[in-house]
């Protein structure tokens, strides 16, 4: 029998209008496997989001890349259907049908017309089940992989990212490239691809969000038909504390151009940290906030340094950071990179101002609903949800846990939190009067 639990959560209106009534549903198939569901039955639409335990930072060492492969490739043939024959008839039935890599993670979505729902769920099960690895689409996605890695060497804004990770973590698994090299990607096989499905698609990691035109006793059973298929657990190694050095610095990446780009951070909070709430108003205040924060105030509105500037928190599975970037002319990099340690160093001391710490709330509370405002990006919410440990009744509660942040509280976090000295900067580019005073470490 399905087993249901029903939340009620009212939501503010998106763009005007009345507010709606969301009913957020734990739905367990016969077989055991549990979804949050939203049901919205205005459309003939549904969406599903999935999401793996595991990605790229799970792969064994010196198979990098080997997650994104396996991501291009599911939906390249299946069952007894051939790559060209599994395209057609998404296309032809209008199925989105997508995979996706994270550092922490490996997902999926699908969205679908109620009429196809039987046959997409079908498609999305030999997909995940039974993925053929054919020789063409193998090598076609190697070879997209390998030009991926070619763009990334020449991208300023990815070699400014990748050093900036490889300054935080080292040798350890978050620095390893997602994309991998192209000596490994050049080295995958075929049992590689089907050792990874068989350890990462496993069912004691799943979460599944869904969406749209569906009851709980019509997605039991599809549940079962899909997910029931795979495997109950894997073997992917296991993913240690990832350490972020604390030590401060600044690598340059010499690049013939005009401008430099920029990536700085920090040790930050994981999403499982009591102060992630105020965390995310500090950060608001410092660079989230992108037209109202301190830092676009001071380097883009007063000193026209830069067209935009900005921070967010990166809460991953193995650690936390608080991360930043920026782009600027060659001979103005000196001055940002001073206003950026400024104003970290300022809001460390003085903390927020009452006034700034409710506008932070105010936008984090109100901008949420945006988060909502499709089935696909419901499902996904719901999988973070999940994810997470949040609790069915994470939207009805989400405003009161921003609002519950005191100015005591946020000023004492930013004490806590942030650190200049502790700050790593890539700078790529030729930025005049900015010396380089860490190495980067040698390519995984």
């Amino acid at each position: 029998m399905l087993r249901t639990l029903l939340i009620v959560v009212l939501l503010l209106p998106v763009w005007g209008g009345l507010a709606h009534a969301v009913e957020v549903q734990r739905v367990v198939s016969p077989g055991g496997i549990e979804a949050w569901l939203v049901e919205d039955h205005s459309n003939p639409i549904l969406s599903v989001s999935f999401t793996f335990e595991g990605g790229s930072a799970a792969v064994p060492k010196g198979k990098g890349g080997l997650a994104e492969m396996v991501s291009g490739l599911l939906d390249e043939g299946a069952g007894d259907i051939d790559s060209k024959a599994f395209q057609q008839e998404l296309a032809d039935r209008s199925i989105g049908l997508s995979f996706d890599a994270g550092r922490d993670e490996f997902s999926g979505s699908l969205v679908t017309l109620t009429r196809e729902r039987a046959r997409a769920f079908e498609l999305l099960r030999l997909a995940m089940a039974e993925p053929r690895f054919d020789p063409e689409p193998v090598e076609r996605i190697r070879q997209q992989l390998l030009v991926q890695q070619a763009r990334r060497a020449q991208n300023p804004n990815a070699l400014a990212w990748e050093g900036l990770f490889d300054l935080l973590f080292g040798d350890q698994r978050y620095a390893w490239p997602s994309v991998g090299t192209a000596e490994s990607v050049g080295a995958l096989s075929v049992d590689d691809l089907r050792w990874y499905v068989k350890n990462q698609l496993v069912r004691d990691r799943l979460y599944i969000g869904v969406a749209g035109d569906i009851t709980p006793a019509e997605l039991g059973p599809l549940l079962d038909e899909v997910y029931g298929a795979l495997p109950k657990s894997g073997q992917l190694p296991t993913v240690p504390p990832q350490t972020v050095s604390q030590a401060g610095g600044t690598a340059v990446i010499e690049r013939q151009q005009p401008q430099s780009v920029v990536a700085f951070g920090q040790v930050g909070v994981k999403r499982d940290d009591p102060d992630f709430y105020a965390a995310t108003l500090i950060n608001y205040v410092l660079g989230g906030g992108t037209f109202s924060s301190r830092l676009y105030e001071e380097i883009r509105e007063k000193r026209g340094l830069a067209y935009s500037v900005s921070t967010s928190l990166a809460p991953m599975d193995h650690a936390g950071l608080l991360v930043g970037g920026v782009g600027t002319a060659n001979e103005r990099v000196a001055e940002t990179l001073e206003q950026v340690r400024l104003q970290w160093r300022r809001l460390a001391e003085e903390g927020p101002t009452a006034e700034e710490l409710e506008a932070a709330k105010a936008y984090v509370i109100g901008a949420f609903p945006l988060q909502l405002s499709s089935t696909g990006r419901i499902a996904s919410v719901l999988v973070s949800m999940q994810r997470e440990h949040l609790g069915l009744d994470y939207i009805d509660r989400r405003p009161d846990l921003f609002s519950a942040v005191t100015l005591e509280q946020a000023r004492a976090l930013a004490k806590r939190l942030l650190h200049p000295d502790q700050l790593k900067v890539v700078v790529v580019g030729q930025p005049a009067g900015v010396e380089g005073t860490l190495q980067l470490p040698p390519a995984l």
